[in-house]
């Protein structure tokens, strides 16, 4: 029996390594900004500001600017989940951005944004009914500084692309090991176009490779501990419609390729080299989003989001403590000028409560809702 508990302790702490933070499809954000927030996502084929270099980076070349542009922000996730019922003690999360644009001449625009993709961390002082204290404590940090450019081929199309410069962080204490805050680079790039067949309709395009980062390695006085996280390679289309001034309607498609990272994972422990199969699937993500300008300072934004949890019933015994179990979401936005070239941004997202339990017969259940409120300040000329 006791061995059976510290096998449950290797594949709860795991799977927590492979949960997402300041993140709701997966492990990835709806948006960057509090503008791409309030669309729930939907921000592919119309650029709502500078972050587009992060997210579509052809988008640049679109942009309200003339010169230069600065969108900068932080967002606070508040995310109430529980394992087996019992409830995490962290609560609250800070998750900054920014981006800059800068547009030499009508051609070409270029662009630098910086955020943080995932992170947070649980703190779970048990997570089995078992006797004893299951107890596992993690903190994970994403962040990702895309320079890049937007081109404007001609009046229809534009093109861009950003490299991909990536920093991880990860800490993780359980009742197996304790592996210190480590941290790891990467790279990757996200390539992008949109397209305008007529004056009212947009179509838009992106694809971000998969990031591949170094290894996580730990000395322990066990020995040495390590494994690699890779984030997945992602593919969004998006058509946006104007049917009149002051109205923008966008809807999105996004598949993200789980699969490829995070369905079996190599683990190096003391004992020798392992493999962990959490078994995420694919997904598919459908946003939707609305804006309207109500007056010449005011713009109000809506978006509802739906992505399947890439963790199903099947695997929640491989992902106990795994935070990736959202699937709709409903968000709310507002921009604000408050002088010639200032302007500010608000918006605040709900992911609906979700819980998945394992079909081995376990027992085992984890659930998930969020709270996620973004606020911006954009400056431009």
């Amino acid at each position: 029996m006791q061995k059976l508990y510290c096998r449950l302790s290797v594949a709860m702490a795991l799977g927590i390594i492979s949960a997402p933070s300041f993140a709701t499809n997966g492990d990835q954000m709806l948006g960057v900004t509090a503008m791409q927030w309030g669309m729930a996502g939907a921000h592919t084929a119309a650029p709502q500001d500078a972050a587009t270099v992060l997210t579509n980076p052809a988008g640049l070349a679109d942009l309200s600017m003339q010169e230069f542009r600065a969108d900068f922000g932080f967002g606070i996730l508040n995310p109430p989940r529980k394992v087996n019922n019992l409830e995490s003690d962290s609560d609250y999360y800070l998750m900054p951005a920014g981006a800059l644009a800068y547009r030499p001449n009508e051609k070409l625009t270029l662009g630098m944004g910086m955020a943080g993709l995932s992170g947070m961390g649980v703190d779970f002082p048990d997570t089995q009914p078992a006797p004893g204290f299951q107890s596992i404590v993690t903190t994970k940090q994403f962040y990702k500084i895309a320079p890049g450019f937007g081109y404007q081929v001609n009046d229809k199309l534009a093109v861009g692309a950003a490299l991909n410069i990536d920093y991880q962080s990860l800490a993780l204490a359980t009742p197996m090991f304790q592996l210190p805050q480590n941290q790891v680079y990467g790279f990757g790039a996200t390539f992008g176009l949109t397209y305008k067949p007529n004056p009212r309709f947009t179509i838009g395009a992106s694809y971000t490779t998969k990031q591949e980062m170094d290894e996580f390695k730990w000395n322990t006085t066990a020995g040495t501990y390590g494994m690699t996280l890779d984030a997945p390679p992602i593919f969004s289309v998006g058509l946006a419609f104007k049917p009149m001034p002051g109205l923008l309607i966008e809807a999105d498609i996004k598949h993200i390729a789980f699969s490829d990272v995070l369905d079996k994972v190599a683990f190096k422990t003391p004992a020798g080299m392992g493999q962990m199969n959490f078994g995420w699937e694919d997904q598919t993500v459908f946003a939707i989003g609305v804006q309207k300008q109500v007056n010449p300072k005011t713009t109000v934004r809506a978006g509802f989001n739906y992505g399947e949890s890439p963790i199903g019933p099947e695997d929640v015994d491989s992902n106990i403590g795994s935070l990736a179990v959202t699937e709709a979401h409903l968000t709310l936005g507002l921009t604000r000028q408050l002088g010639q070239r200032l302007f500010t941004s608000l918006s605040y997202a709900h992911a609906f409560h979700n819980e998945v339990t394992s079909s081995s017969g376990s027992g085992n259940k984890i659930e998930l809702e969020q709270n996620v409120v973004n606020l911006q300040m954009s400056y431009r000329f």
